[in-house]
């Protein structure tokens, strides 16, 4: 899970030493890719790859990434992805959320990734909700404007911190995206992280998976976790599905038998997975897994 306010969780030694490497060679890796954030008057004409963005939320700068397709210049509206990273990669230096996760991911597939991916980042001992969570809307709707997104086909996905964030903007922007890919995520906060939870969700809800799904059933799901995981309990995931399935919600669920915390290697590696995604489109209910 990374940090939370107050302390350094040992927990975050999961991804730790991926985070330490991928540092030290931040720099170096994505200016093969980037270009720098557009200049005054103007956007960078036809940017492919990684660009460096910025927005501003309560006069607090948040640096950003955005990846941008080949093609994409062309005319055709390239499917979107909101993507939130986890507790390990807040930061300020608006690199680190492309080191893990989806990011490798994109970058091993530049040629043919065909998606525009937003990748904001939290500020250290933050949360996805508050001013963080309104800055990765406000970095969404400038990557659509800037890059012509298509706005009925836009996804949100996150893992750890960012699976409960993939949670808590759904349930604020209710109707805005076309399905959710929540990795290692949950409702309840993680034992000894109170603050790390969807805040939408009433304290006293007598069943808060049942709350969720009820507000969430019309938007196709799916749900990646590790059975082993100890950072954010197997059974978040577990609940959440089934719950959805009881709301008769278009719902999938994939569970990795022996996997940790780190179950995004595995999820954004599943090439179903983006045949899916890219299939749903506001408007349009998918089918349920087999």
């Amino acid at each position: 899970m990374g940090r939370a306010a107050g302390g350094r969780d040992p927990r975050v030694a999961i991804h730790a030493a991926v985070i330490a490497r991928a540092s030290a060679v931040a720099t170096l890796l994505l200016a093969a890719f980037a270009c720098h954030a557009a200049p005054p008057g103007g956007t960078t004409p036809a940017a492919t790859g990684f660009v460096a963005r910025t927005t501003t939320v309560d006069g607090t700068v948040y640096r950003y990434q955005v990846f941008v397709p080949r093609g994409s210049d062309r005319g055709a509206r390239p499917p979107v992805i909101l993507s939130l990273h986890g507790a390990g990669e807040r930061g300020t230096d608006g690199q680190l959320q492309t080191m893990v996760g989806l990011g490798p991911v994109v970058r091993g597939r530049a040629e043919s990734f065909p998606a525009v991916v937003v990748m904001p980042q939290a500020p250290p001992d933050s949360v996805w909700s508050g001013a963080p969570a309104r800055a990765a809307m406000q970095a969404l709707d400038a990557a659509l404007l800037e890059f012509h997104g298509d706005s009925a086909r836009v996804y949100l996905t996150g893992l750890s911190m960012g699976g409960y964030g993939t949670w808590q903007l759904a349930l604020e922007y209710p109707g805005r995206f076309a399905a959710l890919v929540p990795v290692c995520g949950g409702i309840r906060p993680p034992s000894g992280f109170s603050s790390i939870r969807v805040s939408p969700v009433p304290s006293n809800a007598p069943d808060p998976y049942a709350y969720v799904a009820a507000r969430l059933a019309s938007t196709p799901v799916w749900l990646f976790h590790g059975a082993e995981d100890r950072a954010v309990p197997v059974t978040e995931s577990r609940n959440m599905a089934e719950a959805l399935r009881r709301a008769s919600a278009p719902v999938r669920y994939t569970e990795y038998a022996g996997v940790g915390h780190n179950s995004w290697e595995s999820a954004y590696n599943e090439p179903e997975l983006w045949r899916w995604l890219f299939a749903q489109r506001l408007g349009r209910r998918s089918s349920t897994a087999p």
